[in-house]
């Protein structure tokens, strides 16, 4: 049995929409339900501290004209994050155990195009693909309300966990390769002015590849509880242990230290569909 989570949620603020129950939130389109709305909803029930937990770095870094995407954005960083698990099984069943009210957020938006990227690979250049496609959406084809989820998995997945995560495991499991999260790490080109879109070596080059100034663009990175069970199976078999913790719970410390902003989902391959049901375009 999973304890209850220390959030409030809005599950039963919502409408149900294609046979949804008001508590089986599970991850499907919310039909009709604009993020504007659903933020409204969230604002009057979320706690100060899930606000604070799921408010990326820095300030946004959003075209002043796309409404629609600052208003998700908005609503992203209000909805609750269950981050007190004590244990996790392998399979989640529950949408109380997985981020379903953001989920829906993302399922909802009424903006667009969209598009889900399918990250696997930690080392590659998915961030610098995901800021190419921005920048051609937003300046080039003219669509500031543009949207990008990342469903984050593989070895990618690394990069979804706090520093507390990586100085305890990741450090050492990679075997001396990677000592720290530098994907979350915001670069002195972070800084620069978002007004010249041109700049080289500003706020929108190739020098300011990083996952919190994607998520300052309004990019949503989905994480995957799989991911979670499979990454911790691999630490667990390294003998990288140091509580003497069973798999259950080294699950749940993962989960409970994924970086600010990070909407878990109960398998990230598995959400993918849903993800295209709601008009997603799929990148792999």
């Amino acid at each position: 049995m999973t304890e209850t989570p220390d959030v409030t949620t809005a599950n039963d603020l919502i409408t149900p929409a294609l046979g949804i129950t008001r508590r089986s939130a599970v991850a499907i389109p919310a039909a009709g339900i604009g993020a504007a709305i659903i933020g409204a909803a969230f604002a009057s029930t979320r706690s100060a501290q899930a606000a604070d937990a799921t408010m990326p770095e820095g300030a946004l870094l959003i075209p002043p004209n796309a409404t629609k995407l600052k208003a998700l954005t908005s609503a992203l960083a209000k909805a609750p994050r269950r981050r007190n698990f004590k244990t996790l099984p392998m399979i989640l069943t529950s949408a109380d155990d997985w981020d379903s009210e953001a989920l829906h957020l993302l399922f909802a938006y009424k903006g667009g195009p969209k598009q889900v990227w399918d990250n696997t690979a930690l080392d590659s250049p998915w961030l610098n693909g995901m800021r190419n496609s921005i920048n051609a959406q937003i300046w080039g084809w003219k669509h500031p309300d543009f949207l990008m989820a990342s469903a984050t998995h593989g070895s990618a997945h690394m990069a979804l966990y706090d520093d507390y995560i990586w100085d305890k495991y990741l450090a050492k499991f990679s075997g001396g390769k990677h000592s720290a999260n530098t994907w979350i790490k915001q670069p002195a080109a972070s800084k620069a002015s978002a007004t010249n879109y041109n700049d080289s070596k500003g706020v929108f080059s190739p020098h300011d590849n990083s996952i919190t100034v994607l998520q300052r663009r309004g990019v949503a990175f989905c994480a995957c509880h799989n991911e979670v069970w499979e990454l911790t199976m691999g630490i667990l078999k390294k003998g990288i242990n140091p509580d003497k913790l069973s798999h259950g719970k080294i699950a749940a410390e993962f989960t409970n230290h994924l970086i600010p902003g990070a909407v878990l989902t109960p398998g990230v391959v598995g959400t993918i569909p849903e993800f295209q049901l709601a008009g997603y375009q799929y990148i792999k």
